[in-house]
Order: structure tokens, then C-alpha cells, then sequence
């Protein structure tokens, strides 16, 4: 079958010969003799065009088309007429026809014109579904700007891992958008009508935080003046996010293994345990398997964390991100403060993408925002941007040079690249060990050596 069509003319010897004509061409054919017929056909039936005269009794082909569009506007209309003036051709184009053909009229060229409407129908169908997907793709992930291979990868890994109930461990530099990557994974699961319940596991001390995240009853302590619910219950049939779970105290991490484990918690001072129904998801800009290592995070507790992990990369190692964030931030504030900036000035973008950004992606946006509170132009100027955006100077290491003052032993060269490969994963002992090709171990020796330590 080519396609169904809806003829609709008011002579009926013309609806026969053409339900004739294109029936023996591998259409599928239904006729009315009104327009009032024929829409209400419309309303019960699928069809892939309509073909409709204009002068009729009651609503005219105008009116019909009108509705048509109205009201199925997926269906394309082809009017017909024996009145082939430039008006009535206007006016069956402002009533949303997708053609016009004037009578007398061949039923060849009639025939290329409903094969040019179906395929019409055909791809704006294509486009739809191709939105649709694209729009059911991307849902949740509207606030992870960036095109870099790096952000590509993070958002494929989110998409992969979203619908299941599995832990999830988020890793990156302060600043990089590890809630943003959190709420992403909770709106694109299951749970994304469900709650979305966020701890800072760095902000309060040990006894407030385990009341906090298990609740307690009255009477549990001195200012347990009413028994509250915890977080894991709070965050029934949605997510709980812990961030900064590198910095839980240790001797409260075997209550969250024991609660992870058994999805159900104690609340302080209660007898009772309370099953809870929540996704956990964590996140820490700690080296925690270097954390595992010097004991100060239980291991049992880091591989129940990490099932699945979700390195988010430094803002640094994402290329031209910089200016698309920089571009959003930008729109954002000058909305917010009803000032006129469209845009960056070149030698602003310039400095932009030069600056290694230590702050990540949070930097950035304290940048924009203060550059547009300063400016005086349409556009963000060098001098809007804070002194040490404007003044920053890349670093190199010297591995040959004209001056015998520069040259240096190899074990030098070792040391100073092994250190600038720390500072620019942020002190990752683990990221530093990988990219250098050494085991950890080695890495620490020669830290060690170089007299340098702390957590990493």
C-alpha cells in the first residue's frame, strides 16, 4: 500500500473516479461528500493525506484544511479548485494546505503530489521521533554542559548505569559538578519522582552527622527533644547522595557499611531497626584507595561504595568546555542582573582557555559572575577578569635549552615532571601513579624522596 487517502468532494462521480483511479495504484482510499463527514473521520481513522475540493456546501475545503491543521496538524491537505486564482491560492496556503492543484488536472500529476505530501508526513514523522529520542537521551542531563571526548564519556557512563539501583562512587577535583553528575543519575532513574537527599559528610562532627544520616530517638542525647527520622529513610523510593565520604569519620563508617549492607539502619539511642528503600550515591575529591592504604578508610566500606565509578575530569582537561560553561554563566548573570552582555571579547577567551583553573568548574563560575557585575560593555573585556585569570602564565618544564644555566640532570627532569603531574590531577596520588606508568608504591618512594607528603 503507497499510503491511505481521504478524499473529500461534494461530486460524487469525481470521488469515484479518483477512488477508482488510485486504488488501482496501491492506495488505500476513503471518500466523503462533506467536509463535517469527512473530519469526523479524521477524528476516528488514521490517514496519510487528504485531498479536499474547496467549494462545498456547508464548510467549505478552506474551513476544512483550517481544522485539519488545527487539529491533526501531521496530516498534510491538498486542496483542489476549479477557481485557480493567485487568492485562493493564498488563502488555502494560510489555512495550512501543504498544496495546491487547480482543475482540471491530470491524475499522474495529482498522484506526484500526494507521494510529495506523504513523504512530507514521512520525515516530519522521522523528525519527531528522532527529537523525541534525542530529548529522552539527554533528560536529566540538561545541566552537564560540555561537548569535550571527556564530558561524552561521563554522560554515556550515566546513561548506562542510571537505571539500576547499583552504588555509585563519584570522583573528581572540588569543583568539577559531582552533584550536578548525582542529580543527573537520579532524574534519569527510576527513582527521579522519588526524593533527592544530599549530606556534606565533611560539615558536621561524627555524633551530629550519625543523627543525621540514621536519626534518633527522643531522649537519645541532650537536645533529643523529639525523635527524628534519618536521611536514609527521608530518602525513601529516591537517592541519597553522600558527598565528601572520604572525609567520614572513621569510626562511624562501620554503621554506613552495616546499613548499606542491610538497607536497614539503628537510630541513635533506638532498639529498633527501620528498612529503607534509597539508592546510594557518593562522591569525594579524596584519593581513597591511597586513604584504604594508610587506614584511614575502611576498605570493606570503599568497595560496597564503589560498584561503579564515575571520574569526573578537571575542568583543565576539557578543552573548550571552558567557553561553553563561560557562555552559560554568562547568560545566567547578565539575566540575573538585567545587564546587556551578549558575549566574550576574543583576548577574553583567550585568557579563559590559557588558565589551568584550579577551582574547576565552580571557579569559573565566580569568575563570570564577578566579570559581569564589573563590566561596561556588550561584551566581557580582558579587564573584567579577576588579576591572577588575566595575569596567569602557563608553566614548563626545560628538558633542553641554549643556556648551560637551564640544563639539568635527569633525575631532576623526573622530578619536576613527576610534580607537575601531581598538581594538575589536584594531588590524586592514584590518577598521578596512572598517568606516570608507575605502581603506587614507586610513586610514594619517590615523593618520599623528594620530601614531599600529605594526603593525597
Amino acid at each position: 500500500m503507497n499510503g491511505r487517502v481521504l478524499i473529500v468532494d461534494d461530486d460524487k462521480e469525481m470521488c469515484r473516479l479518483l477512488e477508482t483511479a488510485f486504488h488501482k495504484r496501491g492506495y488505500a482510499i476513503a471518500a466523503r461528500t462533506t467536509a463535517e463527514e469527512a473530519f469526523e473521520l479524521l477524528a476516528a481513522e488514521d490517514f496519510d493525506v487528504v485531498v479536499s475540493d474547496i467549494n462545498m456546501k456547508g464548510m467549505n475545503g478552506l474551513e476544512l484544511c483550517a481544522r485539519v491543521a488545527q487539529n491533526r496538524p501531521d496530516i498534510p491537505v491538498v486542496v483542489i479548485t476549479a477557481f485557480g486564482t493567485f487568492d485562493t491560492a493564498v488563502a488555502a496556503i494560510r489555512a495550512g494546505a501543504y498544496d495546491f492543484i487547480t482543475k482540471p488536472f491530470e491524475v499522474d500529476v495529482l498522484e506526484l503530489t500526494l507521494k510529495r505530501a506523504i513523504q512530507h508526513r514521512v520525515l516530519r514523522e522521522e523528525v519527531k521521533r528522532l527529537r523525541r529520542a534525542v530529548d529522552d537521551r539527554e533528560r536529566g542531563l540538561e545541566d552537564l554542559t560540555g561537548q569535550s571526548p571527556a564530558m561524552h564519556k561521563v554522560r554515556d557512563l550515566i546513561l548506562r548505569v542510571a537505571e539500576s539501583d547499583t552504588s555509585v562512587l563519584i570522583t573528581g577535583e572540588s569543583g568539577t559538578g559531582k552533584e550536578v553528575v548525582a542529580r543527573a543519575l537520579h532524574h534519569r532513574s527510576r527513582r527521579g519522582g522519588g526524593p533527592f537527599v544530599a549530606i556534606n559528610c565533611a560539615a558536621m562532627p561524627e555524633a551530629l552527622l550519625e543523627s543525621e544520616l540514621f536519626g534518633h530517638e527522643k531522649g537519645a542525647f541532650t537536645d533529643a527533644k523529639a525523635k527524628t527520622v534519618g536521611l536514609f529513610v527521608q530518602a525513601n523510593g529516591g537517592t541519597l547522595f553522600l558527598d565528601e565520604i572520604g572525609d567520614m569519620p572513621l569510626g562511624l563508617q562501620p554503621k554506613l557499611l552495616r546499613a548499606l549492607q542491610e538497607r536497614k539502619v539503628r537510630p541513635v539511642g533506638g532498639g529498633t531497626e527501620v528498612a529503607f528503600d534509597a539508592r546510594v550515591i557518593a562522591a569525594t575529591n579524596r584519593d581513597l584507595e591511597t586513604a584504604v592504604d594508610e587506614k584511614r578508610f575502611r576498605e570493606d566500606l570503599y568497595y560496597r561504595i564503589n560498584v561503579i565509578h564515575v571520574p569526573l575530569p578537571p575542568l583543565r582537561a576539557r578543552g573548550n568546555d571552558v567557553l561553553l560553561l563561560a557562555q552559560q554563566f554568562l547568560h545566567q548573570f547578565a539575566g540575573q542582573s538585567g545587564k546587556n552582555v551578549v558575549g566574550l571579547s576574543t583576548a577574553a577567551a583567550e585568557k579563559l582557555l590559557s588558565y589551568h583553573w584550579p577551582g574547576n568548574v565552580r571557579e569559573l563560575s565566580n569568575c563570570i559572575e564577578r566579570a559581569v557585575a564589573l563590566t561596561q560593555f556588550d561584551r566581557l573585556q580582558v579587564e573584567d577578569l579577576p588579576e591572577k585569570v588575566r595575569d596567569y602564565r602557563p608553566s614548563h618544564i626545560i628538558v633542553a635549552s641554549d643556556d648551560a644555566s637551564d640544563l639539568v640532570s635527569m633525575e631532576e627532569v623526573e622530578r619536576r615532571y613527576v610534580l607537575r603531574v601531581l598538581q594538575a590531577v589536584g594531588g590524586n596520588k592514584t590518577m598521578a601513579a596512572h598517568i606516570l606508568g608507575f605502581d603506587r608504591k614507586t610513586l610514594y618512594r619517590k615523593l618520599e624522596r623528594y620530601g614531599v607528603s600529605g594526603e593525597g
